[in-house]
């Protein structure tokens, strides 16, 4: 006659599993999933982001190369990173004329 070992009643694997996703989900659902934001960057890695010269345009250009005609490079300390970061939403109204100065977007509304 063979001997079965069984677990005790209270451990069930299959019930863990649920118990720990309901869990994982009430988290989530908690914090509104303020841990798992997602920020998509301006540009890809070896570009830059440059912006269009008097309008709100821009573009990314491959590090080395230089801004094509009627483009321009952000200010230092003043370009955008990543879509609605702070200087992303600051170009979307401003851009900078012809001798490099910031003015107000023409088309911004």
């Amino acid at each position: 006659m063979s001997r079965r070992m069984s677990r005790p009643a209270a451990f069930r694997p299959g019930r863990f599993w649920t118990v720990a996703l309901a869990g994982a989900a009430a988290v989530v659902a908690l914090t509104g999933c303020s841990s798992f934001e997602y920020q998509e960057d301006i540009c890809s890695s070896g570009e830059y982001p440059v912006l269009t010269v008097g309008g709100t345009g821009g573009a990314c250009v491959s590090d080395g190369e230089k801004p094509p005609a009627g483009f321009t490079r952000y200010p230092e300390g003043k370009v955008p990173q990543q879509v609605d970061d702070e200087w992303d939403v600051y170009w979307r109204t401003h851009t900078l004329d012809k001798d490099g100065n910031v003015i107000d977007a023409p088309d911004a509304g």
